[in-house]
């Protein structure tokens, strides 16, 4: 029976990996890895030996056609990332947007996915939210600051470690040196590290101390004064 499985991978942690997920790459008849190289340690550590191809940001275009044509022939196929869950600010979502035009059944496991723990372990309101990924590197990165700048859910971001200090600097530049931030380091791994306070005190303790590994940063959203609350409702 066709059928396109979502399967989260650890961030991290190995521990993190479910049984359900190890199950299904095991009976796959194809797995979909964003780096071969990677995912081919995970699968040795797990004793998973079915075949995988690549697919990632660079090729999925080319080789969704071949895939659909695959999964109608009764195929199955696992899709997983490096880290995480696929199509969270990684590859998967034009695959399961052609699955689902295609009447090609999609099940997504749950399981790892580095935004929900650092919005949890932030000590932010977590009620609402709003999730921005990567902001865009140039054209476009203004607009999206001006935007959230105004913005009342709290914001997450993924942050790549050698701009976090840069980044930093631009939030106090567009939400003010005492919005509350945390940043998240190496979530579920050895040296995980949550640093939390203003953005002036987060911006200085990564000035002294350069990141390294993954980054989620939670920013708490503008303050909801009785003036601007009247102004939304007019």
């Amino acid at each position: 029976m066709s059928k396109l499985f979502i399967v989260p991978t650890p961030i991290g942690n190995l521990e993190d990996m479910t049984f359900r997920a190890i199950r299904i790459l095991k009976e796959v008849d194809l797995i979909l890895a964003e780096d071969t190289r990677t995912s081919g340690k995970l699968l040795k550590h797990f004793e998973i030996g079915t075949h995988m191809h690549s697919h990632h940001m660079h090729n999925e275009h080319k080789t969704i056609e071949n895939l659909i044509s695959r999964l109608k022939a009764g195929e199955t196929i696992a899709l997983i990332s490096d880290a995480g869950t696929p199509a969270i600010s990684d590859p998967g979502f034009l695959l399961t947007r052609a699955c689902v035009e295609n009447k090609i059944e999609v099940e997504c496991l749950p399981g790892a996915t580095a935004f929900v723990p650092a919005l949890v372990n932030s000590g932010l309101p977590n009620d609402r939210f709003v999730f921005e990924g990567f902001l865009p590197e140039k054209k476009g990165r203004q607009t999206r600051y001006l935007a959230l700048a105004e913005e009342t859910r709290t914001i997450i971001l993924y942050v790549s470690p050698h701009k976090l200090v840069k980044t930093l600097a631009e939030f106090i530049t567009y939400f003010g040196e005492d919005r509350q931030i945390c940043v998240s380091r190496e979530l579920s791994k050895l040296h995980e590290e949550n640093v939390r306070g203003t953005a002036i005190e987060v911006l200085t303790h990564f000035e002294n101390k350069p990141p390294k590994g993954e980054i989620v940063v939670v920013i708490g959203g503008k303050a909801v004064t009785k003036e601007n609350k009247k102004q939304s409702e007019l």
